[in-house]
This record gives C-alpha cells, structure tokens and sequence, in this order.
C-alpha cells in the first residue's frame, strides 16, 4: 500500500531535482526577511521609506538587509521602490485623468519636473504623452522573492504525477471575435522555455494594456497560427476588434474567431505549491471526456490557454471545444 507522506516527499524532491532551489534555514530566512521588506514597500508606497525602516521590517541591519534586497530581488531596495512607484503611477495615468503634479505629489516625487524625468527615462514617454494616448510600456510588476516559478531552471520541467485528484470546476464559456496582442518565442512549448527565450517580463508589459478584455495569458496556438521558426507557446492579451494603437517593437496584433472554450478551474493552493495545483488539473484534463457535456475538443479553433497560478482562486486554464451535432 502507498504511503502518501511517502509519495509527496519522492514528488517534492523530484521537482527540487529539476528545479535548483536549493532549501535550507539560511536561505529560507533571508528569503522571509526579503518578503517582509516587500510587504512593508507595497503597505507604504505612497509614503516615504527610509532604509531604516526596511531593516527594521527586515530583522537584520541596514547593510546586511540591502546586500539580502538586491540577491533577491536583483535590484537595491531604492531602485525597485522607484520602479514600482512609477508603474503604480502609471496606472494611476492610464485609468483617469488626474493632474500630473497630483501624481507626482503622491508616489513620493518633490516636482513635477522630477517626476517627468524619472517618468521618461523608465517608460520612453513623458506622463503627459502617456495620459493622452495610453500606448502599451513595460510595467515594472515584482515578483516574491523566493518564487521559483520566476528562476529559470537549466533542465527541463516535469510536472510531478498526482495520485489524488482534487475538485474541479468546469463551464464552458463564449469568445467573441476579437483582437489578441502576443509575443512568440522561438521553439518554446510551455511557460519556462518560453521565458528562456523571451524573457519573464511580457506579462508586465501586456498588463499596461488598458483595453484589455481579461487579463494576460500564456497560450498554446493552434498550428493554423504558429509561423515558421516561432513558438507554440506564447503570451498575450486579448483586446476589442477596434483596438488600434501602436504594438510594440517585438509584439504583434492578430485577431481571433469566436469560440467556445471549456474551462477548468482547480482548488485554491499553497503558492509553494503551485506545480502541483497544474499538475493535478492536468490529471484531471488528461481523462476528461468533454463528450459528458455535449461538446468535443476543438484545438483547432483557437488557442488554448492557462491564467497566472494564483493559489487563492486555483489554477486555470481552458480548451476550445465544439457543440456535437446530433446524428
């Protein structure tokens, strides 16, 4: 008989196998202490921050706390402050119509004339040009120190196998045509081989959309859609058939038929937790038999797609499917 204590330690330690993180008291610590300074940035972000509260928050002193910072997160506390007070900002400009000094005044900037500046320099366009015409730029978005899910591994990733399987939440829902704004890879057919070749930073940059119908997914394009020498996987936003702005140097604007698509939603997860969460859905897609529900799988059709593994609402992802016709 299977021990399952037994069967989640030989699944975790295959992961840290294909996965180099390497797990220890020290490191955890520092990671912790990394994420408490995060946590007290985003409580304060519109209030001034002092390398001496950051340690504070951090429990170690200020200079064993910046050298902690900047392993982590690979930029000091101060630099990643400004960038993330400048993408909040951003967005701030993006969704209303407020006063530039009035921004600048409550991310922290003395002068309008500052805020510009650092505002141009990190975006290539001036917050008064950004208000008007809201182009897609690279948002600055922090990821946690300590998620792997953001390290590249060298080796290739195996989900582990899952013996139980957990609830799953399934409908199937209508996609209107409409417009999708993606970055393809080289060769990549899933999220790591992706950032290998493109980098991890697409996501934040298809967040700045402010058009967008939902938010940013990664993608498995049909072959109908997939062009010589690029990427089956690949990430993007999709957007109103009117959609008309620039795209960005290295994107490209497409459109999409309608469609169905059946989604699967999991159970909400430990963020630590993450691949398995896919890796049960995964389970659970693999003998599924969308015939239960009168459609069939459609691949064709359009892309099938997974959202960003967030643990409190479960992992997602959809496949297009079609409605059997009877006879």
């Amino acid at each position: 008989m299977l021990n399952p204590a037994n069967e989640f330690k030989k699944r975790r330690e295959r992961i840290c196998i294909l996965v180099p993180v390497v797990v220890n008291l020290e490191q955890t610590d520092s990671v912790s202490a990394v994420r408490r300074m995060q946590d007290y940035i985003e409580a304060h972000i519109m209030e001034p921050i002092t390398l001496a509260r950051l340690s504070k928050a951090a429990g170690y002193s200020p200079w064993h706390s910046e050298r902690l910072f900047k392993e982590k997160t690979g930029k000091t506390p101060f630099e990643y402050i400004r960038a993330l007070r400048l993408s909040k900002a951003a967005m701030v400009l993006r969704d209303g119509k407020p006063k530039i000094i009035d921004v600048a005044f409550d991310f922290v900037f003395d002068s309008h004339e500052g805020f510009t500046k650092a505002f141009s320099k990190q975006f290539g366009i001036s917050p008064k040009d950004y208000s008007k015409r809201t182009p897609p730029i690279q948002l600055f978005i922090p990821f946690r120190a300590g998620d792997y899910r953001h390290t590249l591994p060298k080796g290739d990733l195996i989900m582990p196998e899952n013996k139980n399987l957990v609830p799953v939440f399934i409908q199937v829902i209508e996609r209107p045509q409409r417009k999708v704004l993606i970055k393809r890879g080289i060769e990549a057919t899933d999220y790591y081989e992706y950032c290998r070749e493109v980098g991890c930073d697409v996501y934040a940059m298809l967040t700045s959309v402010r058009e967008a119908l939902y938010e940013p997914i990664g993608m498995w394009l049909p072959k109908k859609m997939i062009e010589n020498g690029t990427s089956q996987y690949v990430q993007g936003v999709e957007l109103p058939l009117d959609y008309d702005k620039p795209v960005p140097e290295g994107y490209e604007l497409t459109e999409l038929e309608p469609c169905k698509m059946m989604v699967f939603q999991g159970s909400p997860f430990d963020e630590d937790l993450f691949e398995e969460a896919i890796g049960d859905l995964w389970e659970f897609m693999k003998s599924f038999d969308p015939k239960l529900y009168g459609y069939e799988w459609a691949d064709e059709d359009a892309p099938r797609f997974q959202m960003e593994p967030l643990g409190y609402r479960g992992y997602i992802e959809a496949r297009p499917v079609r409605a059997l016709t009877n006879g």
